[in-house]
């Protein structure tokens, strides 16, 4: 089978197309034939070296995908060949087929297509945690969602909209402003040439936020934590801006605010029922029309460096995905 190989330390310029064995599926494992395969930052954490595991040469990136099961392993219950499913397999994505544990994939969204079904597990399954499971916002809270164009971060706009919030979309461009506010963002804000703190006291009537979900860091993180409101909730998502911020501990004693830990991936691991019922619940809002996710271009696994450069130049907006 076709795969995308990373085989050196070198970042994007270590991946190579190449044809490798097709796998096989072990006990509680699923085959998956790829339709799309969603493009991650922590894809290019992961292919430089950087990232918190780090896999024996040469191995498949992509941490989420979807597509068709083809083979099912000895021990899985409730999947059968022929079922479209969405996969967090953690690597091995940028492949014509992965094989996953059973327990992280989940049925794919019967409205959309494989490379919609691809980038929607990660993004909106972090968002729902993160909002829902972490910060646990109520109707009418006002929420400020950082680098709101991103993939998690149009998830995080259109979930606290679902969810009664008044949300202002903080974006580096025009054209994301649009993009935002075309799905459903009350305010935009360009916190490349306007002054953050400002517009989010003008969006809160000076009360301060009530959330701020951040996956950017960087330098915008503190400023922030000091917009937030009494009993406000930073929501740390990511650090899209590749630097890690640090906070001074009188700001969160001063507003009785808080810096709330989102990972994923963990819930994933450790309360993968949860998990489940949270993609379950994901599931029904995007059937009925309610979320859906913008696929911003699709590449060629030829293509994934191209694809991959252009996720970090921080250009996308939505999501980019991978296709066979």
């Amino acid at each position: 089978m076709k795969a995308v190989l990373c085989t050196d330390w070198s970042g994007l310029s270590g991946l190579r197309t190449e044809d490798i064995p097709e796998p096989t599926p072990g006990p509680g494992q699923v085959k998956i034939a790829i339709g799309g395969a969603g493009l991650n930052f922590a894809d290019i954490l992961m292919v430089s070296g950087l990232y918190q595991v780090k896999p024996d040469l040469p191995f498949v990136p992509g941490f989420e995908g979807a597509g068709t099961v083809t083979e099912v392993g000895p021990a899985v219950d409730g999947i059968t060949n022929g079922h479209r499913v969405m996969v967090f397999a953690g690597m091995g994505c940028y492949a014509e087929s992965v094989i996953s544990d059973a327990t992280r994939t989940a049925p794919a969204p019967r409205n959309l297509t494989d490379t919609e079904a691809a980038v929607f597990m990660t993004a909106y399954g972090t968002s729902y945690h993160a909002l829902i499971d972490r910060a646990q916002v109520a109707e009418g809270e006002t929420v400020v969602v950082l680098g709101a164009a991103g993939g998690v971060g149009i998830a995080a706009v259109q979930i606290a909209k679902l969810l009664g919030c008044r949300v202002a979309a903080a974006v580096s461009s025009d054209e994301k402003a649009q993009f935002v506010l075309e799905r459903g963002a009350d305010m935009a804000i360009r916190y490349d040439r306007d002054d953050l703190r400002a517009a989010i006291r003008d969006f809160t009537d000076g009360k301060g936020a009530d959330v701020v979900y951040d996956p950017v860091g960087g330098s915008v993180t503190e400023t922030a934590f000091r917009s937030l409101g009494w009993n406000g909730r930073l929501l740390v998502v990511g650090f899209a801006a590749g630097k890690i911020p640090r906070l001074p501990l009188n700001l969160p004693l001063l507003k009785s605010a808080s810096a709330v830990g989102v990972f994923w991936g963990d819930l994933v691991e450790r309360f993968p029922q949860q998990n489940r019922d949270n993609l379950a619940r994901l599931q029904q809002w995007c059937e009925a029309g309610l979320l859906r996710p913008h696929v911003d271009r699709v590449y060629p696994f030829e293509e994934a460096t191209a694809g991959l450069t252009y996720l970090a130049d921080r250009r996308v907006m939505g999501r980019i995905c991978l296709a066979p």
